[in-house]
């Protein structure tokens, strides 16, 4: 068990966010673009199971490093947390209630692909008040042609009956969602699949972006999982990505198409993480996204044997910065490398995103996709850089009148009006305001839903 002397309890330590992974990169699918399952080759031999002593060291200097804090967050995810059984969670809810200050709160959050939930597992999250990220790419063609299980067999209708055991009992859960080849290109459809069929309320769109050296890419596109043969450890280099990988403008698009039908019908109903992280950058207050920040360093991965890693996009060697069990949590977060490490996001920015008019929005995104060069030669950029300049310029007058509205007091959600009096004005035939190339009437002027594909 590790020991450090902290710093007074009553001061208020630094935010951050941990994400431990009790079943390490154990998962019971294998979907094609999930890099994180060859993080088992870091740790060949083990059973990838979290001890026990371990759980209660973990969640003890977890509550002693957010000090005075009035709220913890106890997040978890791999692989496939749910592995690890119901009686480890039990556990763990018992350790925090064992170390929390009097009158702390302690959320749990969980990352599931749902395939394992029961009724009981949706008792459990519900009566311990877990929120409950749900990994779902879209209708069946969509989600299927990735999220598989090790035998390549399709995961949808198991997720479904996850989810539908969720909503049974009543746990509050976000819908995860990747953003690859096959769904970038339906963005209304998937929107509308999340929203109607499945009854989501917070949707995160993630881009996959699969970087590989030119040595590497024939054995990354074949996946990274139990069904791919001789698969490399995933490192974040190389200039290459996997024919999975999203591009810019494809991110860029599915953002759009989903913003404008959002910004029509389901301002402050329905919470789309990246338009809430452009607002927050719109209305000068901190996103609640590190890949949106000016820096990073503060979201942070443990591995089942108390490995911490400066980020869980960077769970390899030279990014290890200790073990819980030598070294304190607050020790390793707080250490010269993880602040040089988050630093570093805005120090080795190109010239290019210096100098443009959207880096209050974008600050360059995530550290692990900037392995482009930009036109005049400078390394750094990012690739999905098209798709942010596309996106934000696109939303920057919504933004600023849903700032102006929150400047007053007023709920963003009056948006809506304002757009349903200028469609009411539209001609059938107007080019849509998206911008994508149709008209009015073929594009966001006409209702989609889940099974009706984009014309």
């Amino acid at each position: 068990m590790s020991t450090v002397e902290l710093p007074d309890p009553t001061v208020r330590r630094r935010t951050f966010h941990l994400l431990a992974k009790p079943a390490g990169a154990i998962c019971n699918l294998d979907c094609t673009y999930c890099f994180f399952l060859s993080k088992e080759l870091l740790y060949e031999g083990s059973r990838f199971r979290m001890a026990d002593e371990l759980l209660d060291d973990y969640i003890r200097q977890l509550i002693e490093a957010h000090g005075p804090a009035p709220e913890v967050t106890v997040a978890w995810q791999g692989g496939e947390p749910l592995l690890m059984g119901l009686d480890f969670f039990r556990r763990s809810v018992e350790y925090e209630r064992r170390h929390a200050r009097p009158g702390q709160r302690i959320v749990n959050t969980v990352q599931t692909n749902g395939t394992l939930i029961d009724a009981a597992w949706a008792r459990f999250f519900r009566d311990n008040g877990f929120l409950v990220g749900l990994s779902i790419d879209g209708p069946r063609e969509l989600h299927d042609t990735y999220r598989v299980d090790k035998g390549g067999k399709p995961t949808f209708d198991r997720v479904l009956r996850g989810l539908e055991h969720l909503r049974e009992h009543a746990v509050r859960w976000n819908a995860l969602t990747t953003l690859h080849d096959a769904n970038a290109g339906h963005g209304r459809e998937v929107y509308a699949f999340l929203r109607d069929d499945c009854g989501a309320e917070h949707m995160q769109f993630i881009p996959i972006v699969e970087r590989a050296t030119a040595h590497d890419l024939p054995l990354a596109n074949e996946g990274w999982g139990d069904r791919a043969s001789d698969r490399p450890l995933y490192r974040q280099e190389g200039d290459h990505v996997t024919d999975r990988s999203v591009t810019g403008q494809q991110y860029g698009r599915f953002l759009i198409d989903v913003f404008e039908d959002w910004v029509r019908h389901d301002v402050g109903r329905v919470y789309v993480q990246m338009f809430d992280v452009a607002l927050a950058n719109w209305h000068g207050e901190p996103p609640s996204l590190c890949v949106h920040s000016r820096t990073c360093g503060n979201a942070l991965a443990l591995e089942h044997n108390g490995d911490l890693y400066s980020c869980d996009h960077f769970v390899e060697p030279e990014h290890l910065l200790g073990n819980i069990g030598d070294r304190h949590l607050l020790e390793l977060i707080d250490s010269p490398r993880q602040r040089k490490f988050g630093q570093d996001k805005y120090d080795t920015l190109p010239g290019q995103c210096l100098d443009c008019d959207v880096r209050f929005a974008c600050h360059g995104g995530c550290p692990k996709d900037r392995f482009d060069t930009t036109p005049d030669g400078e390394p750094g950029l990012n690739h999905l850089c098209a798709g942010f300049k596309a996106f934000f310029h696109h939303v920057d007058g919504p933004m600023r009148t849903m700032s102006g509205l929150l400047r007053q007091g007023r709920a963003p959600a009056l948006i809506m009006r304002e757009y349903a009096d200028a469609d009411a004005r539209r001609p059938h035939n107007a080019p849509c305001p998206c911008s994508g190339g149709r008209k009015w009437a073929r594009c966001h002027g006409r209702p989609v839903t889940a099974r009706q594909r984009d014309r």
